[in-house]
């Protein structure tokens, strides 16, 4: 564990100069004297650790900071800002850092998704304490909420929209009536999208994020590769359409909910898929980018937080805080406080999950079409709430097409019934299926 030794300023490491760790530095610098009053000491920004020292920066800051030797800058710091973002060389700075016993403070999901276990273990064995706000929703405080103000609490379920560039598309084709392909190319233009935007558009940015909001709220570590992983890109114009006409709002969600509440069998499951929002459910009023999580408490109901989920200066306004809070740990003598996952909470898979399910299908419009599938659904003990009906909108093809919005059914249960819906010989496609969720 860091040592302060009263009127000596602690020294700051900063790993990465991208987007939001120029705005980092800029505000170190900028407001030193203020943000040294809160924390009841000095600090000085010793160095940034970038790979190449001629690359161009967003913000104009001292030369002289710049630094390739990232391994000597956190050795000779007393608090570690690691913004670089990806795996490695992160996780072995990170770790170097708190087996030290340097606190450190990242945004990186992706490795804390991946290696939260490892991490942690390493700032036990240094008696340091990782800070990661920012992991989760940039600029929203969700992290100490779950971590500290809920702690007493019993979550049920966390909903959240945590993923900017996809609200913004799906916002766009829901308000402005524009294809797919347009909303992602204005998104494009808009900077909401990297040049691969795979990580966003697939659901694995959200993923991540899930993961570390559902250890959070359940005490349990839930792998990367445990969560159910759906992106933004099968999704038709027909489907978004019919949600407008039935009252939903469609979003990509990260879902982490315990199942069985209550029972020998109490379970955790986690999931990111683009489900149906009720219009009257605070989620389906997020709009653009903004990211927004919803958490459903035993005790303390319903909470909402909101706000911005990107952005350089937005995500650095969080590092700050929590760098703030590391700062006076340490002036204070504190000592570290470390996440455990201590409730071991079963991982249920999706098919154990019940929701309504929305199915939308392309079938030959002629006698006996609906009661092949009434049948079907029948068999597999799965009601209708509504169905609609309508003719293809291609006048060249002979057909309907059918919106079937089911009762709570198990998941593994419907996935059979669409499986066998699909082999009706009436049926031409199973265009898609959406979820309800928010009810």
């Amino acid at each position: 564990m860091t040592t302060h030794r009263p009127g000596a300023p602690l020294k700051v490491a900063l790993l990465g100069a991208g987007s939001v760790g120029a705005q980092t530095a800029r505000q170190l610098i900028e407001r030193r004297e203020e943000l040294s009053q809160r924390i009841g000491a000095p600090y000085e920004l010793i160095g940034i650790a970038v790979r190449r020292l001629d690359a161009p920066r967003d913000v104009e800051l001292p030369a002289e900071l710049f630094t390739t030797d990232a391994e000597g800058l956190i050795d000779r710091a007393d608090i570690v800002i690691e913004l670089i973002g990806g795996i490695e060389p992160a996780r072995t700075w990170i770790e170097r850092a708190l087996r030290q016993g340097k606190d450190v403070v990242t945004a990186n999901k992706a490795l804390l998704a991946a290696h939260q276990v490892e991490i942690f273990q390493a700032g036990r064995e240094g008696g340091a304490e990782t800070w990661y706000e920012a992991a989760a929703a940039a600029a929203i405080p969700i992290i100490r909420p779950l971590q500290d103000s809920l702690v007493g609490d019993r979550i049920q379920r966390v909903l959240g929209i945590v993923n900017g560039s996809t609200n913004y598309i799906l916002d766009r084709i829901d308000t402005a009536g524009i294809t797919m392909e347009e909303a992602l190319d204005e998104a494009r233009r808009l900077g909401y999208l990297e040049a691969d935007p795979t990580a966003d558009i697939e659901g694995h940015d959200a993923a991540a994020k899930a993961t570390i909001l559902a250890g959070l709220a359940f005490h349990t570590h839930v792998p990367r590769e445990a969560v159910h992983t759906e992106g933004i890109t099968r999704l038709t114009g027909e489907q978004l359409v019919d949600a407008r006409r039935d009252g939903f709002v469609v979003k990509l969600l990260a879902v982490a909910e315990r199942l069985h509440a209550g029972t020998p069998d109490e379970a955790v499951n986690v999931r990111v898929y683009p489900a149906l929002v009720p219009h009257d459910h605070p989620l389906a009023a997020v709009h653009g980018g903004k990211n927004a999580i919803f958490v459903e408490a035993m005790d303390a109901g319903d909470l909402m937080f909101y706000g911005a989920g990107a952005g350089g200066v937005e995500t650095s306004s969080t590092v700050l805080s929590d760098f703030v809070l590391a700062a006076k740990r340490i002036v204070r003598g504190a000592p570290a406080e470390f996440i455990t996952f201590d409730a071991h909470l079963r991982i249920a898979d999706i098919a154990e999950v019940a929701s309504s399910w929305q199915i939308t299908l392309h079938v030959d419009d002629q006698p006996g079409v609906l009661e092949q599938i009434a049948a079907v659904l029948a068999r597999g003990d799965v009601s209708v709430r509504a169905l609609h009906q309508s003719a293809l909108e291609d006048a060249q093809v002979d057909g309907a097409r059918l919106v079937i919005i089911t009762h709570h059914a198990p998941e593994g249960v419907l996935r059979r019934v669409v499986a066998l819906l699909g082999d009706l010989p009436a049926v031409r496609s199973v265009v898609g299926v959406l979820r309800v969720e928010g009810e």
